[in-house]
């Protein structure tokens, strides 16, 4: 119990706290067509079944032997206000903040963003508690790949194009998340993000491209369950 209790501390389980706290709010009302809990697990649903992004990257974590299944994966809860979702390493389980997150778009983006974690965590088997440079590396990744910055988004934040505007983009982005879930200087953040930025910035799997908007997702997508068409008569 002392171990987890520290664990949490350092590692920003903190930030969610049911999880935290070793507890599920449920109820009838709970269950209720008015509550946040109800809304997010609708949304949920909508960008599994249509968001290219979260459909290529679920046939590809299938394809790697770790299939993602709603009601095992997936788990809509109340966070601290500064998160809008999170990767639990230790249960491979995306948490969904059913508290910030209010639109379909928001949504989609923010199941994007943490599935490519859980493709990571299946992939490559990231250490996430000792390697500081794998958690930089799957943070680079997320914001690269998952929409995060994209033209719109940036343009959201009142955030104008400048020379590789979305590799800075994808850099605050990182160390943002970053500082949320770690007891750590932004220094010290910085320097484990720029040891790895070019090799993570370049590793677009399983896109195989850097998908800007879901067009993109939906070509890469596609070529992505053609990948393996012409090997089957072998």
């Amino acid at each position: 119990m002392e171990q987890k209790n520290e664990k949490d501390e350092d590692y920003g389980y903190q930030l969610f706290p049911d999880r935290h706290n070793g507890t599920s709010k449920r109820s009838a009302l709970g269950t209720s067509l008015f509550t946040f809990k109800h809304k997010c697990q609708v949304m949920l649903r909508i960008a599994l079944d249509t968001s290219p992004y979260a459909k290529l990257l679920l046939g590809a974590m299938k394809h790697s032997g770790c299939a993602a299944y709603l009601d095992r994966h997936f788990s809509c809860e109340d966070c601290d206000g500064i998160v809008s979702g999170g990767f639990d390493a230790t249960t491979s389980q995306i948490v969904l903040c059913q508290n910030n997150i209010h639109q379909q778009a928001h949504m989609n983006r923010v199941v994007t963003h943490e599935l490519i974690h859980a493709f990571d965590h299946c992939r490559a088997h990231v250490d996430w508690f000792n390697n500081f440079k794998h958690l930089a590396c799957s943070e680079i990744r997320a914001a690269n790949l998952s929409g995060d910055c994209s033209f719109g988004n940036e343009i959201s934040r009142f955030k104008f194009g400048i020379k590789q505007h979305h590799q800075e983009c994808v850099r605050e982005r990182a160390l943002r998340s970053i500082l949320a879930v770690r007891k750590v200087s932004r220094e010290d953040a910085e320097k484990a993000v720029d040891s790895v930025f070019n090799s993570c910035f370049n590793d677009h799997e399983p896109f195989g491209r850097i998908p800007h908007n879901n067009a993109d997702a939906g070509h890469a997508y596609r070529e992505f369950k053609n990948r393996d068409r012409y090997y089957s008569n072998i």
